[in-house]
């Protein structure tokens, strides 16, 4: 087995569910879109902030040569019963089970450690390097993946994963170990706008970018009062939206129950409302602190699909 294979084996061993290896190369067809999103005040304050360290990968690690990007694919449905007791919010599926960030770095730290493993058996003696990132990096994560072939980035700004949708967590490992990249996957969506024209918002822009202020996820994570006009729109989420999945074909059937971790419990992501309303800054904490921390749309809000 060459050392590519060996690490996609070890990677299903230990439960990451797709994976795949681009080039290092400069991003370099992101850079006017990043640059208008900025300047149009579309970017969310969550992005990394150096725009040229998103482009070059050699900016931020010492000879880059290939990246390896994963995806772990997350549940849509509940295995319980929610309670129709009395009127219950919700937490967008994103954030079902511990926080994904921590999931996703334990696989890396793993993967990490396994290659490592194989380079004691090199009769060559080399350095092998590595940087993982988890949604906090300087890299766009989507644009890694689909260059690494797991997906294409749709119109609402996601990787669109044959397998499993957009319902997938992503990561990705830069290293200086040269590894034969795979091919893109190509642009999907056509001419469905399903996701644009079901976005409460009108965030999305139609061709994977999106004015990240505009999106309800984004308005349900940030601090200070929320403007009126999106108060309605949000009916009973409490965090986070879902509603440009939830339309997409490519994410009809998809309910994926790989990790444990990653399983809800009912009363914390359907939680009763009206406890919630006397309920203090450090209370909230405290009962839903552990999930997933970290707005998603960070990563997807200055992206154009390769072929609109």
């Amino acid at each position: 087995m060459s050392l590519k294979e060996k690490i996609i084996a070890e990677s299903k061993r230990i439960g990451i569910d797709k994976i795949g290896f681009a080039s290092a190369e400069p991003f370099l067809a992101l850079e006017p879109s990043l640059r208008e999103q900025k300047a149009k005040g579309h970017t969310s304050g969550f992005e990394h902030p150096v725009i040229e360290e998103r482009i070059y990968p050699e900016r931020t690690f010492e000879n880059p040569q290939t990246i390896i990007a994963i995806a772990l694919a997350y549940p849509t449905k509940i295995k319980e019963k929610v309670p129709r007791d009395e009127k219950r919010g919700m937490f967008a599926r994103a954030s079902w089970g511990i926080d994904y960030h921590d999931i996703l770095r334990e696989r890396l730290d793993r993967l990490i450690a396994f290659i490592k493993e194989q380079a004691q058996t090199m009769e060559e003696q080399v350095e092998w390097r590595f940087a993982p990132q988890v949604d906090t990096g300087e890299l766009v994560d989507v644009a890694a993946a689909q260059r690494a072939g797991l997906g294409f980035i749709g119109r609402n700004g996601l990787l669109i994963t044959e397998e499993f949708g957009s319902f997938v967590y992503l990561g990705e490992i830069v290293t200086n170990i040269s590894l034969e990249p795979d091919e893109e996957v190509p642009f999907g969506c056509g001419d469905c706008m399903r996701c644009v024209t079901a976005c409460p918002t009108k965030a999305l822009l139609g061709d994977g970018r999106m004015n990240a202020q505009r999106c309800l996820s984004y308005q349900t994570q940030t601090k200070g009062m929320m403007p009126e006009e999106y108060r309605k729109k949000m009916h009973n989420v409490i965090y986070g939206c879902d509603i440009c999945q939830l339309v997409c074909p490519y994410n009809r059937g998809k309910d994926f129950h790989f990790h444990q971790e990653m399983e809800p419990e009912v009363d914390t992501v359907y939680p009763k409302l009206q406890p919630m309303l006397s309920l203090s800054n450090k209370a909230f904490k405290e009962q839903f602190g552990h999930l997933s921390g970290s707005w998603r749309g960070k990563n997807r809000c200055s992206v154009m699909p390769s072929s609109p």
